[in-house]
């Protein structure tokens, strides 16, 4: 009688075991769907969620930092022809981004929301290695400029008249935010105007009726390169993406400096403050050649400079400025040949986004390009005369970049991962559990079993 009872309560332990374990497993796809279902609420882009205030204004500090290119030997490129001599200076940084996005109006027919991006930039001495009045010898902006926009007996005249030359000594502040030029008796600068103004307007998805929308641009101002294909506008602006990421496949961005979209592609997974993110960058095809990359083949726009298109790295937004990655990264070897003191490096100059996969933020990031301004070789403008052939010379490469401090990390771990973390834990401690006890039970069971035959 007393086998019979223990039998009996072993049976009934096995039972419960297999209910225990049971319920920890039908709790994985309850508990998924708990979390997708608490994620995709908070991540819609409406007034009272966890997303919309980080979307109004930027959580983390955004910072843009600037090398710029000293040209060593102006006269002897004048005179002689000779390659540029180029010594980085650098990072001149300065804080940007602070401002909240303006004239926020809902679109709620369409599920998007339409805003306008302020810009502003606050220097940061203590980020810098120098004052903004540090001086550098860079390209003439208005005779790089006016080479293809006069004819070059205008220049030639103007060149003379202002007594200047192909390079010109001017301070970091000048060239990155504007000079009167005498030339063109206007304001030069390579990001003039800036402070002020407004990128925009944007129109984007709420992500209320679709999250996989979530964040992806709808809409931005005009048509920039007149060609269907190569205006299209793919993907967020990269500060946020779709949540339940899959690595297999790329994530898309638009880009206002660039005016083009492109994608990055799943490198590896990283620990961030306790986090795990995905990092995603730009692949070498993003400026391959046209020739490498049809897909490239509207953003082709001069023949001779690319040489019929076969130029890798450098994208061609308004000449005579290109844009490359910095170091010309990825582009074609005369490009890095043509000058001297360049040094391409993936680990310093490739643009990357580290982002959290189950809610898609970006939580740090680096989207590093280079401007860069061509001239070329002239029989009458003098200053040219030397030139051998087409030159794309960088002048300044900048580094736009966020990463989460410390206490925004604690609150995203707190606020959602310990929440994922608990029911994940008490699903598996379940399983364990009803799986321990399902084990010990049938054991014991078979022990007593075979005892009671004795």
């Amino acid at each position: 009688m007393g086998c019979c009872n223990k039998l009996c309560g072993l049976k009934a332990g096995i039972g419960a075991g297999i209910a225990v374990a049971v319920l920890g497993i039908i709790l994985i796809p309850v508990g998924n769907n708990i979390i997708r279902e608490t994620v995709t609420k908070e991540l819609v882009i409406e007034p009272g969620t966890t997303a919309w205030d980080n979307w109004v204004s930027a959580d983390a500090p955004v910072y843009r930092q600037f090398w710029l290119f000293d040209v060593q030997n102006p006269q002897d490129v004048v005179e002689n022809g000779s390659k540029p001599k180029l010594v980085e200076k650098g990072p001149y940084t300065y804080k940007t981004r602070y401002l909240p996005k303006e004239n926020i109006t809902a679109n709620p027919e369409h599920y998007t929301i339409s805003f306008l991006l302020p810009a502003g930039a606050i220097f940061e001495p203590s980020m810098s290695v120098g004052s903004e009045e540090d001086s550098v010898t860079s390209l003439n902006l208005a005779v790089a400029g006016g080479y293809k926009l006069f004819p070059a007996w205008v220049l030639e005249a103007a060149i003379k008249l202002n007594n200047v030359s192909l390079f010109q000594r001017r301070t970091v502040r000048e060239i990155l935010w504007g000079y009167k030029d005498p030339i063109l008796k206007g304001t030069l600068g390579l990001f003039f105007p800036y402070n002020g103004t407004y990128d925009g307007p944007y129109s984007v998805f709420t992500g209320k009726d679709d999250i996989s929308k979530v964040s992806i641009i709808d809409s931005w101002k005009v048509s920039f390169w007149n060609n269907t294909y190569c205006d299209m506008i793919n993907g967020t602006d990269g500060s946020s993406f779709s949540p339940f990421l899959d690595k297999k496949k790329p994530l898309y961005f638009f880009s206002p400096d660039i005016s083009r979209s492109v994608s990055a592609e799943y490198e590896r997974s990283l620990d961030l403050k306790g986090i795990e993110v995905y990092r995603f960058k730009l692949p070498p095809l993003t400026l391959a050649s046209p020739a490498v990359n049809p897909d490239n083949q509207c953003f082709c726009t001069d023949y001779v400079v690319t040489k019929n298109c076969t130029l890798a790295g450098v994208l061609d937004i308004r000449q005579p400025v290109y844009i490359s990655l910095p170091h010309f990264l990825h582009g074609s070897p005369y490009l890095v040949e043509d000058v001297e003191g360049l040094g391409p490096s993936e680990e310093h100059h490739a643009t990357f986004l580290d982002v959290e996969p189950t809610t898609g933020f970006s939580l740090r990031f680096a989207k590093r390009l280079q401007v860069n301004m061509m001239y070329g070789p002239s029989k009458i403008i003098t200053v040219l005369k030397k030139v051998k052939d087409y030159t794309i010379l960088p002048i300044v490469w900048l580094n736009e970049t966020a990463s989460l401090d410390d206490e925004t990390a604690d609150r995203f771990k707190k606020e959602l991962l310990s929440r994922v973390d608990m029911l994940e834990t008490v699903q598996f401690t379940l399983i364990g559990l009803g799986s321990a006890a399902l084990v010990l039970c049938t054991v014991a069971h078979c022990l007593v079993r075979n005892l009671s035959y004795f």
